[in-house]
């Protein structure tokens, strides 16, 4: 039997975490997932639902430490990292 998508579980299609990790100058952080995993990001290789085109971190303003984001992952030639942050609405 398929289990059917459950929509609380990832809403609008995404993990969900909080940005235990920011750094600001160097345009990198870590998300850290609902089951605990420490998953990381690092400009420009990571695109944030929302952001203005353009810019060396488009989107980095509208993240901040302890923040709950919706986030995407990918595989990478240094391991599993962040693609794809959705600020949660109403954070801030």
């Amino acid at each position: 039997m398929i289990d059917e998508f459950d929509s609380a579980q990832f809403p609008g299609n995404f993990y969900t975490g909080l940005v235990v990790l920011l750094d600001a100058i160097r345009g990198r952080g870590i998300i850290r997932s609902h089951s605990g995993r420490e998953i990381r990001f690092e400009f420009p290789f990571v695109s944030v639902v929302g952001a203005p085109i353009g810019g060396r971190a488009p989107g980095l303003e509208l993240l901040h430490e302890g923040d709950s984001v919706g986030f995407d992952v990918g595989w990478t030639s240094h391991g599993l990292r962040v693609t794809t942050i959705r600020p949660a609405s109403g954070s801030r």
